[in-house]
């Protein structure tokens, strides 16, 4: 029921995005929150409190600044000058095994352990089981992709890079993406297979 929790937090951040009266700084730090209070009672009304989790990430753009909050291994990239910026960190097993320099980073993609994420909603936090990144100054900022980890597995940072140049819209860098994507994982289950491209206008 990971589509079910998904589609649930996704329309709770829409809903908090048109509804409340939030400062951008503290918008999705209190839109996380309340999704993981969405997602928890709901799983409580159709009595699903293993099966109902998902990993999340959100962008907000406001003014000059790009705020993001995640959870789980769904990611951020952020690019300037066509080359990748930053992105956030995975909260997964091989992610924390390559900061511990006990991999590379290029092995988190095929790393068997991949699927094994630290932090996720859908259950009980003790702590906030969310990151949510220092602002970013939006003219620092060329464009954005959030993605889930069925997307990122299958195209290098190079290839996002490579398309961004060479496209002239950002519909266009996302559907290069997709064929990309959608290429590498010929022959496997794409069932985790969700990306959003934001461009920055001048």
């Amino acid at each position: 029921m990971g589509d079910v929790a998904s589609s649930l937090v996704v329309d709770s951040f829409k809903d908090d995005f048109v509804n409340q009266n939030i400062t951008p700084e503290d918008f999705l730090s209190f839109a996380i929150e309340n999704a993981q209070k969405r997602l928890i009672d709901e799983q409580t009304r159709l009595d699903a409190k293993k099966k109902m989790k998902t990993t999340a990430v959100a962008l907000n753009i406001s003014d000059d600044k790009a705020f993001i909050v995640h959870s789980g291994d769904s990611r951020c990239y952020v690019f300037s000058r066509n080359k990748v910026l930053t992105r956030t960190i995975d909260h997964s097993v091989p992610q924390m095994l390559a900061l511990s320099n006990q991999i590379e980073e290029s092995e988190i993609r095929n790393h068997p352990d991949r699927n094994i994420v630290l932090k996720v909603l859908g259950v009980d936090w003790e702590t906030p089981q969310y990151e949510k990144q220092e602002p970013l100054k939006l003219k620092k900022c060329q464009a954005f992709l959030l993605c889930s980890d069925g997307f990122w597995e299958l195209i290098l940072e190079e290839k996002m890079c490579e398309f961004l140049k060479s496209s002239r819209t950002v519909e266009e860098w996302l559907l290069k993406m997709s064929e990309e994507v959608k290429l590498n994982g010929k022959g496997k289950r794409m069932d985790n297979f969700s990306a959003i491209a934001v461009w920055r206008e001048d």
